[in-house]
């Protein structure tokens, strides 16, 4: 067998090679150790607001709220054949079920029709029917503030 090795190219010197590849493609350089961050000062740690999480009872009276934005307020009835509902329809709507919640919400805002509008309402549905919408808007404001205060 008569096998021809000669190619006619200039041997190279294989370091140069390397160098020229490291020159084109150079490797990263390897990372300085990060230096340790500054101690932030008290104040600016004391200054910074904590992010609010709604309490189920404040997310509950929030919902309803809404739910009265978007689908209406009644009177009259728990659930206007449009959709609209009173408070206490707005307030099943929101929790979902009669859960603990769902209860103190209620109570919520009931104390606070009493604080606005008086001490003789008994429950949520008389007070409700007796009253404007923006009577009552202004309650569930008011018992969405007050929770939101109270962090429940």
């Amino acid at each position: 067998m008569n096998t021809r090795t000669e190619t006619g190219f200039t041997p190279i010197d294989p370091d140069l090679y390397a160098k020229a590849f490291q020159l084109l493609d150079p490797a990263p350089e390897p990372a300085a150790p990060a230096a340790p961050a500054a101690p932030s000062p008290v104040s600016a740690i004391l200054a910074a607001q904590p992010v609010h999480r709604p309490g189920p009872v404040e997310r509950t009276l929030t919902d309803a709220l809404a739910f009265l934005d978007t689908h209406g307020w009644a009177k009259h009835r728990l659930i206007h054949p449009d959709g609209a509902r009173c408070s206490i329809g707005a307030l099943r709507a929101a929790a979902g079920a009669r859960n603990a919640a769902y209860r103190d919400a209620g109570k919520l805002l009931l104390d606070e029709a009493r604080r606005q509008h008086g001490k003789q309402w008994k429950a949520i549905p008389a007070w409700n029917d007796a009253h404007t919408g923006p009577q009552v808007r202004s309650v569930w404001e008011a018992a969405i503030q007050r929770a939101h205060h109270s962090n429940i």
